[in-house]
């Protein structure tokens, strides 16, 4: 896939008026969203813990994450966000896209809503 960016908001669950936004690179090889660590701070997000995430590069590196409110083509939802440098590139995961019901087109670039969000092994009635 090419290169495709999206306006994306991050805000503090605890204090949805504190938020940064910022243009995330949609990055489908990764599994949970980056973003600067000042940008996170800034708006109050502390580490809530640590994990071991796999590089491009192949190389293994431990990093410091929490739980942020992302709202991308105005859908929220809750995600796990890796504390990046300083000067690191924001990273929208695909945990983030696939719960808020968007799909990457691969052949035009883009991000599309789904017309469902898929909740399987779930039936109405039962």
């Amino acid at each position: 896939m090419g290169i495709t960016q999206v306006p994306t908001t991050v805000r503090n669950p605890a204090d949805p008026e504190k938020a940064w936004e910022g243009l995330f690179l949609v990055d489908t090889g990764a599994i949970d969203c980056l973003a600067p660590r000042p940008q996170l701070e800034a708006i109050g997000l502390m580490p809530k813990g640590e994990r071991l995430y796999n590089l491009a590069d192949g190389s293994e590196v431990r990093m410091e994450v929490t739980v942020a409110e992302i709202e991308v083509m105005g859908e929220i939802v809750g995600a796990t966000i890796v504390f990046g440098e300083a000067n690191a590139e924001p990273l929208l995961g695909v945990t983030a896209l696939e719960s808020a019901g968007i799909e990457v087109d691969p052949h035009n670039q883009t991000l599309r809503r789904l017309p469902s969000t898929r909740l399987r092994g779930f039936r109405v009635g039962r």
